[in-house]
């Protein structure tokens, strides 16, 4: 059973107990509830209820089980499919969905959808990620490519590797640029001060580049395009946010006051690859995702 411990301090935004683990675990309101009633929730060692307020300097420890194989089921739930064939299928991942199961989120994952859809997955990373060759946040919206067999696993994680798989997002962030082009070369690591999130650090940290290109300054804020040689976790947001540039309604590194667009608006647009048996290079693009669409319309109609 992992555990994990919270801290409250001076910058957190107090509230009742439940919607603090909400935001600081980003798990399911089910999955709060059930880990309260449980008693895994304990604040300065003692069992608290949901609505006890949380004070300046409380400790909150987090018991959280370990997720069972055995529970990651097939579930008939709609793929938006792009392309397949026999060794690969091409998936637009819709806003709110979560990649593969973890604890906070053992059903109504990307996972149970492909067990559902597919006779086989590629077992490389083992029960809980079978086929996921790269994975993109809840929130993000966009094209994900997964394997259906070991040998197309294996060329597409080397094709990562290697950069010779590109992948395109989309965002919009706070605050308009001053130039078109930048690339943002800095470390990714784990944030030392909040285990939940990554951080640009030179301590524990792998390279990380990420390049972009602004297609619209609006009054405060600025549409982009995002292409990443490397895949860290969290890694355009957290780059953004290291330039100032944090993403629109980004919960975790973005500012109080956002857009409200439940998650950041970031978009995985275009993505381009070798195909691991053809050998043929493909390339698939996506529209913007409906809130995205909404948001950005919405601050063009502001600029007019």
């Amino acid at each position: 059973m992992e555990t994990r411990i919270l801290k409250i301090d001076e910058d957190t935004k107090l509230d009742r107990l439940d919607k603090i683990l909400a935001e600081k675990l980003d798990f399911s309101r089910k999955r709060i509830k059930d880990l309260l009633d449980e008693g895994n929730v304990l604040v300065n060692q003692k069992v608290m209820k949901a609505s006890y307020k949380v004070c300046v300097g409380d400790e909150i420890a987090v018991s959280i089980p370990e997720l069972d194989s055995t529970e990651v089921l097939p579930e008939p739930i709609d793929l938006d499919i792009v392309y397949e064939d026999h060794d690969i299928i091409v998936i637009n991942k819709p806003k709110g969905m979560v990649v593969h199961p973890a604890p906070g989120h053992y059903s109504g994952t990307l996972v149970n959808a492909l067990l559902y859809h597919c006779k086989d997955l590629s077992g490389i990373n083992g029960v809980m990620r079978p086929g996921i060759v790269h994975r993109i946040d809840k929130d993000t919206s966009g094209l994900l490519v997964v394997a259906k067999n070991d040998v197309a696993h294996e060329s597409l994680s080397q094709q990562l590797q290697d950069k010779t798989c590109h992948r395109e997002y989309v965002a919009i962030v706070h605050n308009p640029f001053t130039h078109e082009h930048g690339t943002i070369h800095a470390p990714i690591g784990r944030d030392e001060k909040d285990r939940q999130k990554m951080a640009v650090t030179a301590n524990n940290s792998k390279d990380a580049i990420t390049h972009f290109t602004v297609l619209e300054n609006f009054k405060k804020f600025a549409y982009i395009k995002c292409q990443l040689d490397t895949g860290r976790t969290h890694q355009i947001r957290v780059h953004m946010q290291y330039i100032e540039h944090p993403i629109a309604g980004d919960p975790k590194y973005g500012p109080r006051k956002t857009i409200q667009a439940n998650g950041q608006l970031l978009h995985a647009c275009a993505l381009e690859f070798v195909h691991p048996t053809t050998k043929e290079k493909m390339r698939f693009e996506i529209g913007l995702e409906p809130t995205f669409k909404r948001v950005l319309n919405e601050l063009r109609e502001g600029e007019e």
